[in-house]
């Protein structure tokens, strides 16, 4: 399978490229920074220099055209403030999603937030409040699109612990907990292949369920 990364140096994504290209994928990874793709190379992926916050639908959608499938992994990450939450979280993934429309490609896997869309807890930040806001518009505007044969993955409290495996894996809520980012990586790779599972929106923690088992279970 041909996949293209948006957020191609985020911490899933690396884990996600190395994956998919050990096992004879074409991965390529679209990066905001020049100086980040030595790491994207040495995971098996083609790095491509495209900011997801200046560039146009038009631009991204070069980079998609013949690709089965694309994956949202963008992030503003940790220390941005609120307004980089919705520039990146919200805003790119739909430009994204305009750009996977106008490439025609269907596949369409976002990686989302536990709790997108819902109130935020009380005491949690102005930037937490932002970023939850954006992960659930995104949400919202990918349910719309008819398009795309789209997937929103909530993960957990996310770790960098050794992968176990085994998840619990179902649409929410399924309560709250912690996931490794390479058993995140291990389920997208399993989602894109089970090419009847799509237009869900699925929470992700580690649990007891080996990863085949648990996709498989959603058929």
């Amino acid at each position: 399978m041909n996949i293209v990364i948006a957020g191609g140096h985020g911490k899933i994504a690396l884990r996600l490229s190395r994956l998919a290209a050990a096992r004879g994928d074409t991965v390529l990874s679209l990066i905001r920074n020049p100086g980040h793709a030595a790491d994207v190379r040495e995971t098996g992926a083609e790095p491509a220099v495209c900011d997801l916050e200046s560039a146009d639908a038009g631009e991204i959608a070069g980079h998609l055209t013949g690709a089965g499938a694309v994956v949202f992994a963008a992030g503003a990450g940790p220390g941005s403030g609120a307004a980089r939450k919705d520039t990146v979280d919200r805003a790119a993934a739909v430009l994204t999603a305009d750009a996977a429309e106008r490439a025609g490609v269907r596949g369409f896997v976002q990686i989302s937030a536990m709790g997108a869309g819902e109130p935020p807890a009380p005491g949690r930040g102005e930037v937490w409040e932002a970023y939850i806001r954006a992960k659930g518009e995104a949400e919202d505007d990918l349910r719309r699109r008819d398009a795309l044969d789209w997937l929103i993955l909530r993960p957990g409290r996310l770790t960098d612990d050794p992968p176990t495996g085994r998840v619990k894996l179902a649409e929410p809520p399924i309560g709250h907990d912690a996931v490794t980012r390479d058993d995140v990586a291990a389920v997208i790779v399993a989602l894109l292949d089970a090419g009847d599972v799509r237009r869900r929106t699925l929470d992700l923690l580690n649990g007891d369920t080996p990863i085949g088992d648990a996709v498989n279970a959603l058929r």
